[in-house]
């Protein structure tokens, strides 16, 4: 493994994002969007068996389909290291499997439906989207210990992935919204029983919050398992479209309300002090807060989704950018005083 491959296989630095792919994107969209980041020399992209987000039984799995249906008409499939996600449980997800989880059955019912709506035989990276066993993920801060929850062994999923792995569709697996414990148990369990590792851990990263640098970073180093960044650009803020309260047609934050993590005085706060920044600079916002994410010493790659090519583009030019020694003391000093005020 190395923090900067999976299965063996370089990965571009840049993962293409996909879950606005049949709400915001239409499939044509969605389409032009990968041969756009394929010929950007974007190799790695990213799914879910949940989305697009925001979820809703009627539109699950659209994203997987339009991106089969890419597969399928430019015979292309070898270009891509594809990741996708297994769903973890949550009362609203009701509609998958009868309520998801990750014993054997569930996991092989949902990567057999992974591949039919990919057109595919084989999954590069298969993440399971978050913990079975309740944790403090998605926004919550402090962890609610739960002794009488039900969760299936993770001796148990380990075998069942490392089937998968047998049987040829998957080809390595990660965790997803995962915890220092999850990771170490996940890790140790798979040294103990002789199964494979996990290689990515796909957590939210970004000048907003930057809590993997608590626990996980070190593991990232130590055990050789890189981050999968989501949310780089926390739902927008860091690219100033909202400042001043402001609500542009059509953007995240003023068509979904699921995404209150990012609404805390803090956050607006600490995501203006940032834009400012970048423009004392001049500097593209988002190129500044995506390029930050991209030199991290721990990262594998950092997730960008765009619902237009010209975002997509902008997006892909973080590469380019180094960021001086002056913005990068900046992005500290705001950091101290507000430190991951979005978790």
């Amino acid at each position: 493994m190395s923090l900067t491959a999976i299965n063996g296989q370089a990965v571009s630095r840049i993962c293409l994002g996909t879950m606005t792919w049949g709400q915001q994107n239409t499939e044509g969209e969605a389409h032009d969007q990968i041969d756009f980041a394929l010929d950007h020399g974007v190799n790695f992209m990213d799914a879910a068996e949940m989305y697009p987000v925001p979820p809703r039984e009627e539109t699950q799995g659209r994203t997987e389909e339009y991106i089969g249906s890419w597969f399928a008409k430019s015979g292309r499939r070898e270009s891509w290291i594809l990741a996708t996600k297994a769903t973890g449980p949550r009362k609203e997800f009701h509609y998958l499997r009868g309520g998801p989880k990750f014993v054997r059955a569930q996991l092989v019912e949902a990567v057999e439906n992974n591949l039919r709506r990919l057109q595919t035989d084989y999954i590069d990276l298969y993440q399971l989207h978050w913990p079975e066993r309740p944790v403090n993920c998605f926004g919550q801060r402090g962890y609610n210990h739960q002794p009488d929850a039900l969760w299936t062994p993770i001796e148990d999923v380990l075998r069942t992935l490392e089937m998968l792995i047998q049987q040829g569709k998957i080809r390595g697996y990660g965790l997803s919204n995962e915890t220092p414990w999850g990771v170490m148990s996940f890790l140790q369990g798979a040294k103990d029983l002789g199964l494979p590792p996990p290689q990515s851990i796909q957590n939210p990263y970004s000048l907003l919050n930057r809590s993997y640098e608590i626990g996980l970073a070190e593991i990232s180093h130590r055990e050789d398992i890189g981050l999968l960044a989501y949310s780089p650009l926390a739902m927008g803020l860091l690219t100033g479209k909202y400042r001043g309260g402001a609500r542009p047609e059509g953007s995240r934050l003023s068509l979904f309300k699921r995404f209150d993590r990012y609404g805390s005085e803090p956050t607006w706060e600490a995501a203006e002090r940032y834009v400012a920044l970048a423009e004392e600079h001049g500097l593209d916002p988002a190129q500044m807060a995506l390029a930050f994410a991209n030199t991290r010493p721990f990262l594998l790659a950092t997730i960008i989704g765009a619902t237009g090519l010209g975002q997509l583009e902008a997006n892909l030019g973080s590469l380019a950018l180094s960021l001086s020694e002056e913005v990068l003391s900046g992005i500290e000093a705001i950091h101290q005083d507000i430190p991951d005020p979005a978790p």
